[in-house]
């Protein structure tokens, strides 16, 4: 017996999102092979959001413009089973500065489905840059002596030294997401 096929289009380039997706739902639908179509989409937001909205509203609006967008860019929307977009940013909490993500999911049913990462605390002085209009990346890159780690393990990597990155929680996020796609008949 041949596996269903599910057709997922990732509202990104960097690879760190796109096999993020891959992996959380290989994860859900284990009996499926998962084709995975990546696709540059616009946040509509800052390039490093500073809030828990703008973030939430960087990742929808990702997820909505690969939808609507998926024909021009040579995705074969039609054929699509899910969309998914992954936006990092930051925000300042009761316990201090913190990096998280928001992932959503859209169903070719038009479901949307948002989540989001636990929190990675930030140093001061790194929030204070960004609070100047540095993005995280690059003041990662700098203060760690890395390049391009936004494609990599990410902040979340260098400050945990790997026991997390930045895949990883886009996983889980995505994973947790996705819950209500499994369960419709609950929520």
């Amino acid at each position: 017996m041949m596996a269903e096929i599910i057709h997922l289009c990732v509202g990104s380039t960097n690879p760190v999102k796109v096999n993020a997706a891959k992996k959380a739902f290989a994860c859900v639908f284990p009996n499926h092979v998962i084709n995975c179509t990546e696709m540059k989409a616009l946040s509509g937001v800052a390039e490093q959001p500073m809030t828990e909205a703008e973030t939430r509203l960087g990742a929808q609006n990702r997820v909505r413009y690969c939808f609507d967008n998926a024909s021009k860019a040579n995705v074969n929307d039609k054929g699509m089973d899910y969309w998914v977009a992954m936006e990092g940013g930051v925000d300042k909490f009761n316990e201090g500065a913190a990096s998280f993500s928001y992932v959503a999911v859209l169903t070719k049913d038009g479901d949307l489905f948002t989540g989001r990462s636990a929190n990675l605390p930030l140093p001061r002085k790194i929030f204070k840059r960004l609070q100047q209009g540095e993005e995280l990346g690059p003041v990662m890159d700098e203060i760690f002596n890395t390049s391009n780690i936004r494609q990599k393990g990410g902040a979340i990597g260098l400050l945990t030294n790997h026991a997390a990155t930045r895949e990883s929680v886009y996983t889980q996020a995505l994973i947790l997401a996705l819950a209500p796609a499994l369960h419709l008949q609950h929520y």
